[in-house]
């Protein structure tokens, strides 16, 4: 996991890299939600994949059940 000064740097470099500047009163927000992914991106890499792990030939979304209290 990135330590808080390595997720502003990059975040930094990023933005000046892409050419997004980054207003002050959203930085605590996108530095939050940055550890947040790279969390996520932490526990989806600790998974080992085999050779046999393949993707998805072909990915079908299904719409969520409706309930009663939906309609």
């Amino acid at each position: 996991m990135p330590t808080p000064a390595e997720i502003e740097a990059h975040v930094d470099a990023t933005s000046a890299l892409i050419g997004l500047p980054l207003a002050e009163a959203h930085r605590p927000g996108v530095l939050h939600y940055f550890a947040l992914a790279a969390g996520m991106a932490e526990l989806v890499m600790a998974h080992p994949l085999t050779p046999d792990d393949e993707p998805a030939a072909l990915f079908l979304p299904v719409s969520p059940p409706v309930s009663d209290g939906d309609a």
